[in-house]
């Protein structure tokens, strides 16, 4: 396992916003709460969206794309 690496997110809701990880994993996800109407005590929903590291980076900062194709 590495230690701690900068990473960058690309694209998508989240373009930009920079992190630490460790461990160099494959996909990062990334969630926002939504507004429901009318739910249950304790219902949420949050939109998810992941984004794939970049292998042809192989320094820091990480990069990870927004696919526009999931989940």
């Amino acid at each position: 396992m590495t230690g701690w690496e900068a990473a960058v997110l690309d694209g998508g809701p989240a373009d930009g916003v920079r992190m630490k990880v460790s461990g160099r994993p494959r996909v990062i996800q990334v969630t926002h709460p939504c507004q429901v109407d009318d739910a249950p005590p304790g219902v949420h929903a949050e939109a998810v969206y992941l984004y794939r590291r970049d292998y042809t980076v192989t320094g820091e900062p990480l990069r990870y794309g927004f696919d526009v194709a999931s989940p």
